[in-house]
């Protein structure tokens, strides 16, 4: 009886690059090459401090089987390049304005206001009032994304996510949970 090996010619190997374009992001403090797959369906490797392109290729061809699966999940119709950045320019326009009149109505001041493509994120809020929101939150229905802006704004009265921070949130947006619960949801096919 003679048994098969792992590199039998009969294995049918796909390449990441035949699947979808890949392109590189060096991070310093990266230490870890990382694979994402983009809403576009593009592979994104970063490259960790002291690592080279030809280790990232490698590393993207040993999970290419993931990559196809990640872009498996996409939405169909996904939106293209230019849509893309149409809806990121609507964010722009859409979002601060909206952070800050909510803002205004609770009686809380904002220093800065950032929209930015953050991928483990729906938004932030810094010590110094500085709150970054994800693009993506035009993608949700309102109610969804004044959560997202009511969750960051009530940080600028706790910092903490204690059980008095969720009473701040309940008193803001009484369906919080359920927010959140469409977030949990249909979250993760926005990223």
């Amino acid at each position: 009886m003679q048994l098969g090996l792992p590199f039998d010619s009969t294995i049918a190997f796909t390449s990441v690059v035949a699947i979808a374009p890949v392109y590189y992001v060096r991070h310093r403090r990266a230490r870890r090459y990382v694979l994402r797959v983009d809403i576009d369906g593009r592979v994104r490797v970063t490259i960790p401090r002291g690592g080279s392109q030809r280790e990232a290729d490698a590393f993207a061809e040993k999970h290419a089987g993931w990559v196809a699966r990640q872009r498996e999940r996409l939405p169909r119709g996904r939106p293209a390049m230019g849509e893309l950045q149409g809806l990121r320019e609507r964010a722009g326009r859409e979002l601060p304005p909206r952070l800050l009149e909510l803002s205004r109505q609770y009686g809380l001041t904002v220093s800065r206001v950032s929209v930015r493509n953050q991928r483990a994120r729906w938004g932030s809020c810094g010590r110094d009032g500085h709150i970054c929101l994800n693009w993506r939150l035009v993608l949700m229905p309102l109610w969804v994304s004044d959560y997202v802006l009511i969750h960051e704004l009530m940080h600028l009265k706790r910092m903490d996510h204690s059980p008095a921070y969720w009473r701040l949130v309940a008193e803001a947006h009484p369906e919080y949970r359920a927010a959140r619960q469409w977030l949990r949801t249909h979250g993760p096919s926005l990223r």
